[in-house]
């Protein structure tokens, strides 16, 4: 980890916010031949609109197909994914071969990521063993946890200080509170403008939502989540439209989707691809050549962040999802226990490389 005690200035904040961030076609990575390799498949794709809820509904009903038939059968169209975006463990030592002699920075999402996706948003606790490994590769690399939720509630669940954290998806960054860095003065939080209305937005959707059953609304300081996972699929419409009737009040902020929840937040150039650039600016490692960052996230905000490490060519992004869907991340894990196995090989691969045994 380096000891660097770096601060951004105010300039190049702004230069990370002001930068057009619009979808591009993606760049294979140029860090190293075995990479390029690996990577056989660059495509460009769209984001979703968020103008009107059919997108919401659309998304959600082919949500619950994929849920009613969880089949593992692969079909043709899933097998071609799956070749395109392979297993991270499977292809684990070509992995590593290109990361030989690099700095690994790890950036790891949270929900269904380090814990399972549950119902009731308030019980997604990471396991003891998770938490055991999550600090195993703190100690071995800088490692950050990006996730959708406030600073507070992501810390709650992790309880681990010496990592990096960027709750509301990137907005509320924090350095380490313990361990070597913990002097590191890493702190940004790009929308503090907006905490008054964001406030304002949570008790009118409070309000909104308290007569559909199972809806429940999250207030993750810089953005509104409003779950609807518990929500009859027949009142999800109902749902989207009773946001964005409220949408509607508030050009400043916009909507994105994840998975059965709908993100209210600042309608400003920063997310979670932003946060990464920030981080790895913050601890020296911006645009270096002998640094490879990890992203491994399974929600479609974590998509700018895999986009941004494909752009760069010098990281890359693992997807975590047991379905074939569009991605911007190079390879594929399942589920958060094969995300644990992969954080456990990679402590492995480190003690090993530094006793020369590989």
């Amino acid at each position: 980890m380096t000891k660097q005690n770096h601060v951004l200035s105010t300039s190049l904040v702004s230069t990370f916010i002001s930068s057009n961030s619009s979808p591009t076609t993606i760049k294979k990575p140029l860090a190293a031949t075995t990479l390029r390799r690996l990577i056989t498949t660059a495509i460009a794709r769209k984001k979703d609109s968020v103008n009107g809820c059919d997108w919401i509904v659309d998304t959600l009903m082919t949500t619950t197909l994929f849920t009613r038939s969880p089949t593992r059968d692969l079909d043709l169209g899933a097998s071609n994914w799956i070749v395109r975006r392979p297993s991270a463990l499977g292809v684990f030592d070509e992995i590593m071969r290109a990361a030989n002699g690099k700095q690994i920075v790890v950036f790891l999402d949270y929900d269904g990521t380090l814990s399972p996706i549950v119902r009731d948003p308030d019980q997604a606790f990471m396991s003891d063993s998770m938490r055991a490994t999550v600090k195993e590769v703190a100690v071995n690399f800088p490692t950050a946890i990006v996730s959708g939720r406030c600073y507070d509630k992501v810390y709650s669940f992790v309880r681990l200080g010496e990592l990096y954290y960027a709750g509301s998806h990137g907005m509320d960054i924090k350095g380490p509170s313990k361990g070597p860095n913990k002097c590191q003065k890493v702190h940004l939080q790009p929308a503090l403008e907006f905490l008054p209305m964001i406030n304002e937005v949570y008790r009118t959707l409070l309000e909104k939502t308290k007569s559909i059953p199972g809806a429940t609304v999250e207030h993750n300081k810089f953005c509104v989540s409003v779950h609807f996972r518990c929500v009859d699929e027949k009142r999800w419409s109902t749902v989207a439209e009773q946001v964005r009737s409220v949408m509607k009040e508030y050009p400043k902020l916009r909507m994105t989707k994840g998975k059965k929840v709908l993100e209210i937040r600042p309608s400003i150039n920063w997310d979670k691809g932003k946060a990464v650039e920030f981080l790895l600016e913050s601890l020296g490692f911006a645009n270096r050549k002998d640094v490879m960052p990890i992203y491994i996230g399974d929600d479609q905000t974590d998509e700018d962040a895999f986009k941004v490490l494909g752009d760069k060519g010098n990281g890359l992004g693992i997807l975590v999802s047991h379905i074939p869907k569009a991605t911007h991340a190079f390879y594929s894990l399942e589920e958060p226990s094969e995300v644990m196995n992969f954080l456990r090989r990679l402590v492995e691969w480190k003690r090993l490389n530094q006793r020369g045994q590989l």
